[in-house]
């Protein structure tokens, strides 16, 4: 049954958070606050936050440096993930990404159909790994900030569930 063995060590991980907003700051970043809480009750470490405009290049740069830090396991945006013109953060990622984790988006979408019904497909909510970093691509709203931590990131982040999980990957994802 899949979930999580409670007999076995918990393994925090070190987690990057990226708001991608032309008009949040720090003040009013109510889904960068969510993702900071929730990756911090489940006992893992928000390692960085910044916040940059959607922009292609900002967004890489930033993403690029925590790729990079050989202290960030995992990194998480929200926001810029929809259709609107200034939405650009899945092109901005996906170039840099070793593998895309297709499966993520597929699970993103049927948590979020529970929550928004078919407005999900607004969503181009992505994930992949990039020189042995997870980065996951969420909206930037609240409520799909919630579920993409909540019903799927969570999960794979603890070391604990079973039957597999992303953290016991880490130290395989440059495996030659």
């Amino acid at each position: 049954m899949p979930g999580i063995d409670e007999s076995l060590e918990f393994k925090p991980v070190n987690i990057a958070i990226l708001t991608v907003s032309d008009t949040r700051t720090l003040e009013d970043d109510t889904s960068g606050d969510i993702l900071i809480e929730r990756v911090e009750k489940a006992g893992h470490n928000a390692h960085i936050r910044k916040i940059v405009p959607d922009d292609i290049s900002a967004i890489r740069e930033t993403v690029t440096g925590w790729i990079d830090n050989p202290e960030i396991d995992v990194i998480i945006s929200t926001g810029g993930t929809g259709l609107t013109g200034r939405d650009v953060t899945p092109q901005a990622l996906e170039p840099l990404f070793d593998k895309k984790i297709d499966g993520f988006s597929i699970i993103f979408h049927q948590v979020s159909f529970q929550s928004v019904g078919v407005s999900t497909l607004q969503s181009r909510a992505t994930a992949g790994l990039a020189s042995g970093t997870f980065i996951f691509a969420l909206p930037g709203s609240n409520g799909a900030v919630k579920d993409g931590w909540d019903k799927v990131i969570a999960m794979q982040l603890d070391s604990r569930h079973k039957p597999c999980n992303m953290v016991e990957l880490i130290p395989r994802l440059l495996e030659k």
